[in-house]
């Protein structure tokens, strides 16, 4: 049977002491600022995205619901003003497109499907104007929505 040398054991223990605390402040920093960075960003593309959808389908439906070309445009600007405002979009980011499914004379017509599209682009965070990375990270956003016009539609 071996005896153990409580002298030798306590030195050994002695050695480590302290370098847990370090080690995970150090693990810690290099795993947190990445996970930290990535909520952040993911967050700002989630709320970018929410605005894009909600403006895409609130611009379909008003302009369906709209009682003719004046009407429409003139609600169309409303919401995407009100989108803009609330979800916190770069204006001069946004681009509005709004086709029809059939090919009429003009668009929107009585009866046809309406296609609104909401495009805009995302900044990354934290991101430097440094040679031009700021205009390099970005994030493309876009949403459509489709709605039938109404079939009391009045051009003009």
């Amino acid at each position: 049977m071996r005896r153990r040398n409580r002298s030798t054991d306590r030195w050994r223990l002695a050695d480590d002491a302290g370098s847990a605390a370090i080690e995970f402040i150090f693990a810690g920093l290099i795993l947190l600022v990445p996970v930290v960075y990535l909520v952040v960003a993911l967050g700002q593309i989630q709320g970018q995205a929410l605005g894009v959808e909600a403006g895409a389908r609130h611009i379909a439906r008003t302009v369906a619901a709209a009682s003719g070309t004046a009407d429409a445009d003139a609600r169309a600007d409303a919401v995407l003003d009100t989108v803009v405002e609330e979800y916190g979009l770069d204006r001069s980011r946004v681009e509005l497109s709004i086709a029809c499914a059939e090919t009429a004379a003009s668009c929107p017509a009585a009866g046809a499907t309406l296609t609104v599209t909401v495009r805009t682009a995302v900044s990354l965070p934290l991101v430097p104007p440094v040679l031009g990375l700021d205009r390099l990270a970005v994030v493309p956003v876009e949403a459509s929505a489709v709605q039938k016009v109404s079939r009391f539609w009045r051009d003009g």
